[in-house]
């Protein structure tokens, strides 16, 4: 696997009563064994194209392509798109190194006018790429977005391609952004109808910031589907984990009251994890008076701020800490470099061996205050831990809206504001 979830510090024999005890957790595991043979059906039905997507391949070639065009002499590549078209491939491409060398990556998810303006200044604009993505095609904020970029595009550099400097990715059919991007001759790419957003990251959607940030998809996908493969060869919901997980969550939410789940990485490349994880857990599972509240937390800057509350606040948080070994990562602080007796513990150490004793003590501190903790280990944060965690939340909240009695994959109040939205922005000026 990889990566190491250990649960101890959910259970009532390490915590106390704000723990589960091992009859408060079996009916949780027993209904997560029956989403277990749902998500087994799905796979042999070919019925839900998530469980597939480790194993695809053919769409590897057009986001290859697709990265080439928007990074060829290019200093910027704006992405629009808002939600999963958007929090996923952020998510990848914080995981770059920090020397690599390709184009900046600036994720629109908001038509926020100060930052549209900025991307859109003429001085730049010959030097950026447009990667606009909107599965349905007609989400109001990435069409406005994309119309602005073409217009300012046209104005300030008419002699270059358009073409050159947007693709599009749209699900198939007719619908605005798709036409849009054949009518200026664009690279349009197919944006799965049966992948919804906010589980689109190991697609084409995410593929393509990977790319453009160094990455191997082949990699992420690999990850990802180590994670799969104990489900579709028949385990026990007590030997797979994502499944564990779904019934830490739900067994501390429905005995406990705990209703908040706090994602927390520790480490900038695994910085937007928590982003991503909000709004799949919310959007997915807060349906007919359902769902608990997430919280994406960042360590070690959060343990000055929000680790206050998670220790003295009220016990009704499911902490889960992500951490990766830092242990003489980083440049050393000399022998000599402080002169203050007070200073001297931090002498000789690597940067990175305070963040490792950062988040471990992180970890100690909220189990030895009873507060319900689950702690995710990854060797390394590189493309093959990042697909296997990104495909771990996803089987998790799956797992989790059957224990809920939900229907994970829409977002029926989400579609509501949508249709007020468009009402409102007609009434403007009227």
């Amino acid at each position: 696997m990889p990566y190491l979830q250990k649960v101890d510090g959910c259970l009532k024999t390490t915590i106390g009563e704000a723990g589960l005890s091992d009859k408060d957790l079996a009916p949780w595991l027993e209904k997560a064994g029956e989403a277990l043979e749902n998500l087994r059906a799905l796979y042999e039905a070919s019925s839900l194209p998530l469980l597939r997507l480790p194993e695809w391949t053919d769409d590897l070639g057009p986001a290859r392509d697709a990265a080439k065009i928007l990074s060829a002499d290019a200093d910027h590549v704006v992405i629009f798109g808002i939600g999963g078209s958007s929090l996923g491939g952020a998510t990848l491409a914080a995981l770059r190194a920090p020397d690599w060398q390709g184009p900046e990556l600036h994720f629109l998810d908001s038509p926020d006018p100060d930052r549209i303006a900025a991307a859109l200044s003429p001085e730049r604009l010959a030097k950026t790429k447009f990667l606009c993505i909107s599965k349905s095609g007609s989400t109001a904020e990435t069409l406005i977005q994309t119309l602005m970029a073409l217009e300012a595009f046209k104005a300030a550099a008419p002699g270059l391609s358009i073409a050159d400097h947007f693709i599009v990715i749209a699900m198939p059919g007719d619908n605005p952004l798709r036409r849009l991007g054949q009518e200026h001759g664009c690279r349009v790419l197919d944006h799965h109808p049966q992948v919804g957003g906010r589980f689109s990251v190991l697609s084409n959607v995410g593929m393509i910031p990977a790319l453009l940030s160094g990455h191997s998809p082949e990699e992420m996908r690999a990850g990802a589907a180590e994670v799969l493969k104990p489900i579709l060869d028949g385990a026990s919901p007590q030997d797979v984990a994502p499944a564990i997980g779904a019934a830490i969550a739900i067994g501390l939410h429905k005995e406990r009251g705990v209703n908040t789940n706090v994602l927390m990485p520790y480490g900038s490349r695994l910085a937007r994890l928590g982003d991503w994880y909000a709004q799949l857990w919310a959007e997915s599972l807060g349906k007919d008076g359902e769902g608990t509240s997430p919280l994406g937390a960042q360590g070690p800057v959060d343990q000055h701020s929000l680790l206050q509350l998670f220790l003295a606040g009220p016990n009704d948080k499911f902490h889960t800490i992500v951490t990766s070994t830092q242990i003489g990562r980083g440049p050393v602080l000399g022998a000599d470099a402080a002169s203050d007796a007070r200073l001297v513990y931090l002498t000789g150490h690597a940067i990175g061996d305070l963040m490792e004793a950062e988040q471990r003590a992180t970890i100690e501190t909220l189990v030895r205050n009873q507060r319900p903790t689950r702690h995710i280990h990854v060797e390394e944060p590189n493309e093959r831990t990042l697909g296997g965690l990104l495909m771990h939340f996803m089987l998790e909240t799956i797992i989790a809206a059957h224990l809920l009695g939900v229907e994970p994959f829409d977002q029926p109040a989400v579609e509501e504001g949508k249709v007020l939205a468009r009402r409102y922005i007609g009434e403007i000026g009227k």
